[in-house]
């Protein structure tokens, strides 16, 4: 059997990602296992981490097994990803080294990697993550790097906790302002997986340069096209919001100025009114609402949405830490 990875859920059928759930709910119902007892999983850090961190390390100790935190670059080397490299800058050890030695101590590799943000066309090609899946001989997940699979899990498993059957149900994937320029790999994630669920689903952005990369477009029309669903690009708000069951918030960058953030100042300064607001809630239909956190009060959404009984970002954040058991009970199987 050929190892298996959690890089992205688009490797993944929609059975297999409802199993996951499935299994996450019943984590949720009964917290402790021991599917991975005497197992143990690294956790690589390359960028900051709150949620993710602790949801990994618990899940693992819940379900009996250890976890390893490393910082490459500050509590650990740092790491070259090149090939064919003449290795004389700060890296100083290869990552052709690093993942197979970790396989040999470890039975899980977890990796937290975001782009550089000075060229897309680089950092579209998940460089770190697709490197660690090449050299480790366990398998390997994905804790955000352009995508986030394990936020989509979670995401699923909140809305299905709501609704039940999400097929047919209107959601709003909507840019929000931040004063800085973020990453799109929640908002990658968020397309994928409303998509993947069957859901009829909205991209609200300001401008055409606001539209995500048109890899994960492509999918989502494709998960659409395959799970009864449906994917449109909007930059109307109130034509977006009204009638919506889920709105779904995230911040990102717009790629035509990926690199050259200033340039794209002035028109994410111009849109600071795609806040989520109780006036645009009031013209879904009893919507929930949602985000991955962390999220900038009365920036991104106000007081009033976040403390509302529609907001289930509490929920969503709680069951990353059961959709990440199932994740690492279903791949610990594997060995």
């Amino acid at each position: 059997m050929s190892l298996r990875h959690f890089l992205t859920t688009q490797d993944y059928s929609r059975a297999e990602i409802d199993a996951l759930l499935e299994q996450a709910a019943a984590f949720k119902r009964s917290p402790r296992g021991q599917q991975l007892a005497g197992k143990s999983v690294a956790l690589l850090f390359f960028n900051p981490s709150m949620r993710t961190r602790t949801s990994f390390e618990l899940g693992a100790f819940h379900l009996g097994g250890h976890a390893i935190v490393l910082s490459p670059g500050k509590d650990a080397w740092p790491i070259e990803f090149r090939p064919n490299v003449v290795m004389d800058g700060e890296a100083e050890e290869h990552i052709a080294e690093v993942a197979r030695v970790l396989s040999r101590y470890v039975d899980l590799i977890a990796v937290r990697a975001f782009p550089k943000f000075q060229d897309w066309s680089v950092d579209r090609e998940d460089a770190v993550i697709k490197a660690f899946a090449q050299y480790a001989t366990v398998p390997v997940i994905n804790m955000e790097t352009i995508t986030h699979p394990c936020q989509e899990l979670a995401h699923a498993l909140a809305l299905k906790e709501r609704f039940g059957d999400l097929t047919g149900r209107k959601y709003v994937l909507t840019w929000t302002y931040h004063p800085k320029p973020l990453n799109t790999a929640v908002a990658n994630s968020a397309l994928l997986i409303a998509t993947k669920m069957g859901m009829d689903v909205t991209l609200l952005c300001p401008t055409p340069d606001y539209v995500l990369d048109k890899r994960y477009m492509a999918f989502g029309e494709q998960n659409a096209k395959e799970n009864g669903g449906s994917l449109k690009v909007s930059h109307n708000i109130e034509e977006a919001y009204r009638g919506a069951d889920v709105v779904y918030a995230k911040s990102w960058g717009a790629l035509p100025f990926f690199g050259r953030w200033e340039n794209e100042k002035p028109i994410r300064d111009a849109h600071k009114h795609f806040i989520v607001d109780e006036a645009k809630m009031a013209l879904t239909n009893n919507g929930v609402f949602s985000h991955c956190l962390p999220l900038r009060r009365n920036i991104k959404a106000t007081d009033a949405v976040m403390d509302s009984p529609a907001c289930i970002a509490i929920d969503e954040a709680e069951n990353r830490l059961h959709v990440q058991k199932a994740v690492m009970a279903s791949l610990i199987d594997q060995r």
